[in-house]
């Protein structure tokens, strides 16, 4: 079994300065302003637990003999993977799909504070409107069925109640030039997205919390990164608008994206 990862080992330094990439971007072109200093992120204390992908074993057949001169065997048993119950339901009314982004970049969710779910992907900490979200799954014990000729940000299926999900290498599509292979280890959870048929693999999640959108740092301008709908500062996370995850997933972004740097 390999270890596992250990985020605390690495530098503080580079969960620094890319969220310090993020909140430059959030702030081109637009008026000068002071430079915000930012104390770096406290990572996860407890070390990551180790997720083992597997292939889920099916049942042997079982032959049926009849009492007569030929032997008739019995139809293969057919054995459903085992569904896995959500810890909770993160979900808030209303159940539709995230409008479209006004004018000033903020998303018609953000018209007024709502709430919001925190989590952790690879030490970088990140923000989901709870209308967005579905379900949240634990990975403790459960194996994903790989599938072939998938990209390599599709980990696999997990079966739940809602579905099979598909589920996302978050750490991929959130940071493509600073992924690693060891990302992978760990990841404990899986949250699922309202209206859509797939969940973020996550290593921790944290906690919900309101947010006031005068206390986020809004992106009008997101040629780069358009997942990321913001920043809050005082949380230090990036602040994830999930439309427009999914459109990237859609229209297979994967492909334009950077080639992964290798530990």
């Amino acid at each position: 079994m390999n270890r596992p990862v250990e985020f605390k080992t690495r530098p503080q330094l580079a969960l620094e300065s890319y969220l310090d990439a993020l909140l430059q971007d959030a702030t081109a072109e637009e008026l000068p302003e002071p430079i915000l200093v930012l104390e770096p992120a406290v990572e996860p204390e407890s070390p990551l637990d180790e997720f083992q992908q597997a292939v889920m074993e099916e049942q042997a057949r079982d032959a049926q003999v009849v009492e007569a001169p030929v032997v008739v065997p019995s139809a293969p048993a057919v054995v459903a993977p085992p569904v896995v119950e959500p810890l909770v339901d993160v979900h808030l009314p209303p159940s539709i799909t995230p409008p479209p982004v006004t004018g000033d970049g903020r998303p018609s969710w953000a018209a007024e504070p709502f709430e919001c779910l925190l989590f952790d992907v690879a030490g970088l900490t990140l923000a989901v409107p709870l209308v967005c979200l579905g379900s949240i799954y634990s990975l403790e014990g459960q194996e994903l069925t790989p599938l072939f000729g998938q990209p390599e940000w599709f980990l696999g299926i997990l079966p739940s109640q809602a579905g099979n999900l598909k589920v996302l290498d978050t750490a991929r599509w959130v940071m493509p030039d600073r992924y690693r292979d060891d990302f992978r280890q760990g990841l404990q959870y899986v949250i699922s997205v309202q209206g859509y048929e797939w969940g973020l693999a996550v290593h921790q999640v944290s906690r919900s919390l309101r947010l006031d959108p005068n206390e986020i740092k809004w992106r009008s301008h997101r040629g780069q990164r358009p997942w990321l709908a913001g920043t809050v500062i005082e949380h230090m996370c990036a602040l994830l608008d999930v439309a427009e995850l999914a459109e990237l997933i859609a229209s297979g972004a994967v492909k334009a994206m950077p080639q992964n740097k290798r530990s």
